[in-house]
């Protein structure tokens, strides 16, 4: 499968600070690939050396066939880019903001309308920015940075932020992006974001890349392998059922699993899968809402 980005070794440093160290990796083409940690973990960074905005100190990085370095020029046609900072013009209409991005892309007409209708605004389009929501500027940002048609999208906190409506939102559009063959990174710290959305996440921690793999392979490998199990009370007891929890390699657990169901006091059982979250923590050794 043809890769969108690869890249190996970048390093990044602001004066004394080392913001991202030795980070390597790859996205397949049509992939949403999130790259997870705290904040301060040098996601941004990394976001800024694979879109061409500062060169890296060391390492290369080739995304959508282009050098970030060498071949800028031809970079910025083939990616679209939503920082956190909106930066909208705020007394044009939702459609002036995006024909002077069409006019500076020497696009037809129509394709205002066309992302207007993608991130559901076409409805709203004579309307002032300023009187917007904040998830509509999202996704007002999302269409700006769509008008090209680039088949590669860098998402940097795209619901930080919003309201639990508003994310959802954005989270179906990428989804919709994504089913349409566009490959999307996104930088999150919401583990459960990464893991409704992403085949494929990194753990950075202090600028270095931690854990590289598919959200579910990450939660076999470090998470907990336990049961749990609902059982019957004793007739006497003020409960009709309690639940118990097992792990599932526990020699011990297992025989007292087997005289449970043999007494006929197993009500269910259920698998407990750990949280990407608690293989974030387990890996990393820190939380990560925690600031770095």
């Amino acid at each position: 499968m043809t890769m969108m980005i690869e890249a190996y070794k970048l390093s990044r440093s602001f004066k004394a600070k080392k913001a991202v160290v030795d980070s390597s990796f790859n996205v397949r083409r049509g992939e949403i690939f999130g790259l997870l940690g705290p904040n301060g973990a040098g996601k941004t960074t990394t976001i800024r050396m694979l879109t061409g905005q500062i060169d890296p100190d060391s390492g290369s990085a080739i995304v959508a066939g282009c050098d970030v370095v060498k071949d800028r020029a031809h970079l910025k046609e083939r990616i679209g880019v939503v920082f956190e900072e909106q930066n909208l013009y705020e007394r044009l209409s939702a459609r002036n903001n995006l024909e002077f991005s069409r006019w500076l892309y020497g696009l037809p007409k129509s394709r205002v309308d066309e992302v207007l209708e993608l991130v559901h605004l076409r409805e709203r389009a004579r309307e002032r920015v300023s009187t917007f929501s904040n998830g509509m500027k999202q996704r007002m940002v999302i269409a700006r940075a769509l008008l090209h048609r680039p088949p590669m999208l860098f998402l940097d906190e795209p619901s930080r932020g919003l309201d639990p409506i508003s994310a959802r939102t954005i989270r179906e559009t990428i989804k919709l992006l994504s089913e349409e063959g566009m490959t999307i990174l996104l930088t999150t710290h919401l583990m459960d974001e990464a893991d409704q959305l992403c085949q494929q996440v990194a753990f950075i921690v202090d600028g270095r890349v931690v854990a590289n793999d598919a959200p579910r392979n990450l939660k076999l490998a470090h998470g907990r392998h336990e049961l749990v199990v609902t059982l019957k009370e004793d007739v006497n007891s003020s409960h009709t059922m309690h639940d118990v929890t097992l792990k599932i390699d526990d020699v011990a657990d297992q025989k007292r699993l087997t005289e449970w169901m043999a007494q006929g006091d197993v009500l269910a059982i259920h698998s407990r899968e750990a949280t990407l979250e608690e293989v974030f923590i387990k890996i990393a050794g820190i939380s990560p809402l925690q600031n770095g």
